[in-house]
C-alpha cells in the first residue's frame, strides 16, 4: 500500500542533517513512512495531507493535519520545522510557504518526479514533474549539500532531489557533516 514502504533512501541519507530533536514537518506525508522515520529517530512529527484515513493510520506517530495544500491556505502560518520532508509531491505554489518553514539551520529534504518520468509513468502532467534544474532555483538562498537530477531505476523514475540547510541568523554557517 502507497505510503507504508520504507523510507526514501535519499531522505534516509540526509537526515544526518536534521538537527538532533527538532521538529520535522512531512508535506504531503500520506500514511507517514517518513513521520514514523523521524519519530523513530527521537524527533517530534507533524504531517500534513489531504487524505484523513491516511493520517489517522499515523496519527500515534505525531502531530497531523487534514489540509488542502493546493485548494487551502498553508494551515501552518508561522511556525518553524528543524526540517521539511517532501517526497513525491509538486506543488510549486507551495514553495515560498515551505520555505518560510525552515528554521535557521533547518534542512529541506525534497525529492520527486521530473521532466522525462511522462516517458515511463504516471505522473505524467508537466504541472507535476520538475523542470531541469528548477529544484535548484527555487532554493536560493539555502546552502545546497547535495542535488540530483535524472534516471533512477528499479522503478523506472526521472527524479529531482535536493538536501539544502538554511543558513543560520546572521549569515551563520550551520555546521553539519556530510
Amino acid at each position: 500500500m502507497h505510503g507504508t514502504e520504507a523510507p526514501s533512501p535519499w531522505i534516509r541519507r540526509w537526515s544526518h542533517l536534521v538537527p538532533a530533536g527538532g521538529s520535522v514537518l512531512d508535506v504531503a506525508c500520506g500514511r507517514g513512512r517518513h513521520l514514523r522515520w523521524f519519530a523513530g529517530r527521537g524527533h517530534p512529527v507533524t504531517g500534513v495531507d489531504r487524505d484523513a484515513d491516511a493520517l489517522a493510520s499515523v496519527a500515534s506517530a505525531g502531530r497531523t493535519l487534514v489540509a488542502d495544500l493546493e485548494n487551502g491556505a498553508w494551515p501552518l502560518p508561522g511556525e518553524r520545522f528543524a526540517a521539511v520532508v517532501v517526497t513525491n509531491y509538486l506543488w510549486r505554489a507551495l514553495f515560498p510557504s515551505l520555505l518560510d518553514s525552515l528554521a535557521p539551520g533547518g534542512a529541506l529534504l525534497y525529492e520527486t518526479f521530473a521532466e522525462g518520468h511522462e516517458t515511463v509513468g504516471k505522473p505524467s502532467r508537466p504541472d507535476f514533474l520538475l523542470r531541469q534544474g528548477e529544484l535548484l532555483s527555487l532554493c536560493q538562498g539555502l546552502r545546497i549539500v547535495a542535488y540530483e537530477d535524472g534516471f533512477q531505476p528499479d522503478p523506472d523514475r526521472f527524479v529531482q532531489r535536493i538536501a539544502a540547510v538554511r543558513p543560520l541568523a546572521g549569515n551563520g554557517r550551520a555546521r553539519y557533516t556530510l
